[in-house]
């Protein structure tokens, strides 16, 4: 099968987003921010607001259950938008050339609150033909239900799609799905992947 689409996660794919960017300036000890990320405002909480949690409802919650971070969990979203470093640019570089022969989508776990700021912030939004946001959807990824629901709405198929994400369960719920795949690790190089499967 020809492939026809191209769907991009965002974050650690086009956008550099990290709540270290934020935090190693609030933090002295390196060693301190860690347990924090990893205990108090982990990934999983973030996730539920990507999903359908208002901010002000997550982060309330984890106030009351870590009381002691009450101050450093509210800066997790009062200053968010220092963790939105920058665009991927190796990566942002290839949407010009691709979108002359590929239909461009964007499939994100992200907050139906915060992705605005991304939106106006990022100029190469604009080539996308369609984004599908986890939070105006109330659904996330590796939910399999969210890439049916870009299938149906964009009225492609799996077959005929590539999907590059940095979350390998992700990629895995994509593989399961159909969809032709490349995870972005450290060590790989999207234009050299793309070079690879000729659609470079």
């Amino acid at each position: 099968m020809k492939i026809t689409n191209i769907i991009f996660d965002f974050g650690g794919v086009l956008v550099d987003w990290n709540p270290r960017y934020l935090y190693e300036n609030v933090f002295d000890d390196k060693v301190q921010m860690e347990f924090f990320l990893s205990n108090i405002c982990t990934e999983e909480w973030n996730l539920q607001q990507d999903k359908d949690r208002t901010l002000q409802e997550g982060t309330l919650l984890l106030q009351k259950q870590f009381p002691a971070y009450s101050s450093l969990i509210q800066l997790f979203y009062d200053q968010w938008e220092v963790m939105l470093k920058a665009e991927i640019t190796e990566n942002v570089k290839l949407l010009p050339q691709l979108k002359k022969n590929y239909q461009l989508l964007g499939l994100t776990n992200w907050s139906a609150e915060t992705f605005p700021i991304a939106l106006n912030r990022f100029p190469f939004f604009a080539q996308f033909d369609g984004i599908v946001v986890s939070g105006e959807e109330k659904m996330i990824k590796p939910d399999k239900e969210i890439f049916y629901l870009l299938l149906n709405r964009y009225q492609i198929s799996a077959s005929n799609s590539l999907f590059i994400d940095d979350n390998i369960n992700n990629i895995k719920a994509a593989n399961e799905i159909g969809f032709h795949t490349i995870h972005i690790k450290p060590t790989i190089i999207l234009e050299e992947e793309l070079k690879k499967m000729k659609i470079l």
